[in-house]
């Protein structure tokens, strides 16, 4: 039977040890920290890189049934907005009259880009609620709403006059978002 007995080599230093035994501390507090400063931020408030560069070249057919589609042309010249909508859309749904009492008082020409919708359910929406839209185009693909840098419906963006885009809103537009936020930068814009 050999002899074990332990040497001083054999035992990890004190230093050493304790280290060990926090390490999973302090990876739990790391990542305890970075999830807490996720759920601080706003989803809505997701950043464009495009924010300040001209709007993508584009050129859509109109929704069916209307006569004007959408093209990166016809945003240019005035300040407006560009709303990415669908009839699947839920959300779509909720912020609609908003578009329609900003048509009713002739606030800014709102644009419809319409995301990946089939023709005769986009027109029947427009039909049924109203349409609140100067130009509407169908981008049946998503192509277009991929160059704007859509996560999803619905989205609005607001164009300055030069055609470049000044602000991007991700979800539902809110009477609150309208009048504290969109309002005022259209006002700026027209100055």
């Amino acid at each position: 039977m050999a002899d074990e007995t332990l040497t001083t080599s054999d035992v990890p230093p004190v230093g050493r040890r304790r280290l060990l035994m926090m390490l999973p501390g302090g990876i739990f507090v790391g990542v305890a920290a970075a999830l807490g400063i996720g759920l601080t931020r706003d989803p809505r408030k997701l950043p464009s890189t495009l924010i300040g560069d001209p709007v993508p070249t584009f050129d859509l057919p109109p929704v069916k049934g209307r006569t004007l589609g959408l093209s990166s042309v016809d945003l240019r010249g005035e300040v407006s907005l560009v709303n990415v909508f669908a009839s699947w859309c839920t959300a779509c749904r909720y912020e609609h009259p908003l578009f329609m009492e900003l048509k009713r008082n002739g606030a800014v020409p709102v644009h419809g880009l319409n995301y990946k919708d089939q023709p005769d359910d986009a027109a029947e929406w427009l039909d049924t609620l109203g349409d609140p839209y100067t130009r509407t185009g169908t981008d049946l693909d998503g192509r277009v709403a991929i160059d704007w840098g859509v996560y999803g419906v619905p989205e609005t963006f607001v164009v300055g006059p030069d055609g470049r885009i000044a602000h991007k809103h991700v979800g539902p537009v809110t009477k609150e978002v309208l009048d504290e936020t969109i309002l005022p930068l259209i006002a700026r814009l027209r100055q």
